[in-house]
C-alpha cells in the first residue's frame, strides 16, 4: 500500500514538474533571447559607428570643393551681367554717356582701320564681330546670354569647359568696354576645374586639379597683400591707425550700418586697422603653412569680407574676394554644406571608398592630356604672376592693373588713399530765365543711392552695384574738366533724355517742361550726430555748400561743346528759343 501510494503520487505530481520544467525553461530561453539581442544590437551599434567613421569624407580632396567654388562664381557673374543689363544701354550704348561704339572706333583708327589681330589684342571683345547698327541689341545679347548659363550653373552646380569659357568671353566683351576685371581672372580659373563637355556635379574621370586650387589660393595672397602693401605706402592714416576714423563716412557708397559704425569709439577704430594690417599682411601667409592653417586663412578673409560688405556698399567685390578664399577648404571641411541622403556628397563618399580600395579608375588619354593642361596652367599663372610679385615688391607699387591684354593675372588695392572729407556733386535745374536772379528757384537731381538729400536714409544694395553713383563719387574729388561727362549728364537733363533719367531717383520735371538751366553745386557731407536736434528732425546727414562745381548751362550753350566732343546734342525743344 505504501509503495503502491508512493508510486501513485509520483505518478500524479509528474505533469506539475514537467509543466514548472518547461516554465524555468521557457524563463531561462526569453531571459538568454533578451541578452542575445542586447548583445546584438550593441554589436550592430558598434558596426553602426564604425561604418559611420569609415563613411566620413577625408581630407586632401576637393569634389565638394569644386561645386562651392563654381556656383560662387557662377553667382558673381550673373549679378555683373544683371548690372550691364540693367545699365549699360545707359552707360555705354547707343544714346549712353559714353558710348562703346565711339571708343571701339576710336581703337580701330589707333591700330589701321581695320579690325583684325592687333584690334582684338588692343580691346579683346566679341562686339568687334556683331552688328554695330544696332548696339543697344549687341549689349543686351550678351549680358542676357550670360545671365542665363551663370543662372543654369549657380542653380545646378554643373558646368563645364564650354559654359565656362563662353561666360569668360563675354563679361571679357564688357569689362573691356566698361565693366570690373577682377572677375576675369577668376572666372578665367574657374574654366580648369571643369570637364571639357561632360555635364555632372562629380564627374568621376575629371578630378578637380590641385594645381587648379592652387592658383585660387595663389589669386587670394595676392588680392590680400596687394590691398595691405598698398595701405602701408599709401596715406599716412593707415601708418597712425586712424583711417577708419574716416572710412565709414567717406567710402564710395555708405549703407546704414556705416552710419553708426562711423560712430565707434576711437580705440574701436584703432582696433580695426590693426585687424586689416594683420588680415591683409599676415594671415596670407598661412596658405603655404598646412591644411589647418590655410582652412584658417579662408574662414578670417571669408569674414573679414563680411564685415565689408555689411559695413559699405562696395559692389559685388568684396562677394568676388570671397571666391578663391573658398578653395583654402577640401572635402571634409565643406561636406556639412551639402545633405548626407544622396547625391554629390554620397558620390564622393563612393570615390573615396573606391580610392582607398584600390579601384582608382585606369587613366585615360583624355585624362592624360588633361594632366598635361593643368600643369600648363601653372607654368602660365607662374609666368604672368613674374611682374605682378615684381609690382608687389616695389615701392612705387601699383594697383588694379593688368600686365597682359587677356587680364587673366592682375594686380590689386583698394583704398590707398582715404579721403578726410566727404564731397557730393549735386545737380539742380531751374526754369527761370536768369540763372543769377536770386528769385530763381533751383529743385535738386537725386541720384539712386549716393549721398543727396539729407533726410534720405543710406540704402544697402551689395553685391549690385550703381555705376554712375559710384563714378559720381569720384567726380566730387576733381574738377569737371577732368570728368566730362558730367557735362553731359547736365545736357542730358536739360532735355529731360529718360536714358539718363532712368539712373537717377527723382526728377524734379517729371512730368513739366525741361529745365531751362541746369547747374552743378559742390558740398561737403558728414553724417549727422545719433541722438543730435538734427538727427531727430530725420537728418542722417548734415551739408554745407563749398561753391559751384559747373556753372550753369543751357542747351544753347552747350552746342559747340558737344560737337568739340563728337557728343550727339541733345533735343532742343522748339518752344525754346
Amino acid at each position: 500500500m505504501t509503495v503502491r501510494s508512493a508510486n501513485m503520487a509520483a505518478a500524479s505530481d509528474s505533469p506539475q514538474s514537467s509543466v514548472r520544467k518547461r516554465r524555468v525553461y521557457s524563463r531561462k530561453t526569453e531571459t538568454e533571447s533578451a541578452v542575445n539581442e542586447q548583445e546584438h544590437g550593441a554589436k550592430t551599434d558598434r558596426d553602426a559607428e564604425k561604418g559611420k567613421r569609415r563613411v566620413s569624407l577625408q581630407t586632401g580632396t576637393y569634389w565638394l570643393t569644386r561645386i562651392v567654388l563654381l556656383r560662387a562664381v557662377a553667382f558673381i557673374y550673373f549679378v555683373g551681367f544683371a548690372v550691364a543689363y540693367n545699365q549699360n544701354k545707359q552707360l555705354i550704348g547707343e544714346h549712353g554717356l559714353m558710348p562703346c561704339k565711339s571708343y571701339l572706333n576710336s581703337v580701330k583708327r589707333y591700330v589701321g582701320g581695320k579690325i583684325g589681330l592687333a584690334a582684338l589684342a588692343y580691346t579683346p571683345s566679341i562686339l568687334w564681330f556683331l552688328d554695330w547698327s544696332d548696339m543697344d541689341a549687341n549689349l543686351d545679347g550678351v549680358a542676357l546670354v550670360g545671365m542665363a548659363l551663370s543662372g543654369f550653373v549657380l542653380v545646378t552646380g554643373m558646368a563645364n569647359m564650354v559654359i565656362m569659357v563662353t561666360l569668360w568671353v563675354l563679361y571679357h566683351s564688357l569689362v573691356n568696354v566698361g565693366q570690373l576685371c577682377q572677375l576675369l581672372e577668376t572666372g578665367f580659373l574657374a574654366i580648369f576645374l571643369c570637364p571639357v563637355w561632360s555635364l555632372s556635379q562629380v564627374p568621376r574621370r575629371c578630378p578637380p586639379p590641385l594645381i587648379c586650387i592652387w592658383t585660387f589660393r595663389w589669386l587670394i595672397v595676392r588680392i590680400m597683400l596687394g590691398a595691405g602693401l598698398i595701405k602701408i605706402r599709401g596715406d599716412k592714416c593707415w601708418r597712425d591707425l586712424t583711417c577708419m576714423d574716416y572710412h565709414y563716412e567717406t567710402q564710395p557708397v555708405p549703407n546704414p550700418i556705416s552710419y553708426y559704425m562711423h560712430r565707434s569709439p576711437w580705440w574701436f577704430h584703432r582696433f580695426e586697422t590693426l585687424s586689416n594690417h594683420f588680415i591683409e599682411l599676415i594671415v596670407p601667409f598661412f596658405t603655404f603653412l598646412g591644411r589647418r592653417m590655410c582652412m584658417v586663412n579662408g574662414a578670417i578673409q571669408i569674414l573679414f569680407q563680411v564685415v565689408l560688405i555689411v559695413s559699405g556698399n562696395l559692389s559685388f567685390l568684396n562677394w568676388l574676394t570671397i571666391v578663391p578664399s573658398l578653395a583654402c577648404f577640401d572635402d571634409a571641411s565643406l561636406g556639412f554644406l551639402f545633405g548626407s541622403g544622396g547625391g554629390a556628397k554620397k558620390a564622393v563618399l563612393e570615390i573615396q571608398s573606391d580610392d582607398a580600395a584600390g579601384r582608382t579608375p585606369k587613366p585615360t588619354k583624355g585624362m592624360l592630356i588633361r594632366r598635361v593642361v593643368n600643369i600648363s596652367l601653372g607654368v602660365l599663372i607662374a609666368y604672368l604672376s613674374v611682374p605682378v610679385v615684381l609690382n608687389l615688391l616695389s615701392s612705387r607699387q601699383v594697383m588694379n592693373t593688368s600686365f597682359d591684354p587677356l587680364r587673366i593675372v592682375n594686380t590689386y588695392g583698394a583704398f590707398g588713399s582715404i579721403t578726410k572729407e566727404r564731397t557730393e556733386v549735386i545737380f539742380q535745374g531751374t526754369h527761370s530765365l536768369d540763372p543769377k536772379d536770386p528769385e530763381a528757384v533751383w529743385e535738386e537731381y537725386q541720384f539712386l543711392c549716393k549721398p543727396g538729400d539729407v533726410y534720405r536714409r543710406p540704402c544697402l544694395i551689395s553685391p549690385y552695384h550703381y555705376r554712375l553713383d559710384w563714378l559720381m563719387w569720384f567726380a566730387a574729388f576733381q574738377t569737371y574738366e577732368q570728368s566730362e561727362w558730367v557735362i553731359h549728364i547736365a545736357g542730358r537733363l536739360l532735355s529731360n533724355d529718360s536714358t539718363v533719367l532712368s539712373l537717377l531717383d527723382h526728377n524734379p520735371f517729371q512730368g513739366k517742361k525741361p529745365p531751362r538751366w541746369v547747374r552743378g553745386e559742390h558740398f561737403k557731407y558728414k553724417y549727422s550726430q545719433p541722438g543730435s536736434t538734427s538727427a531727430a528732425q530725420g537728418k542722417w546727414w548734415l551739408r554745407k555748400r563749398i561753391g559751384p562745381y559747373f556753372p550753369p548751362v543751357d542747351l544753347e550753350g552747350l552746342r559747340g561743346y558737344f560737337q568739340s566732343r563728337n557728343w550727339p546734342h541733345p533735343h532742343i525743344p522748339p518752344n525754346k528759343n
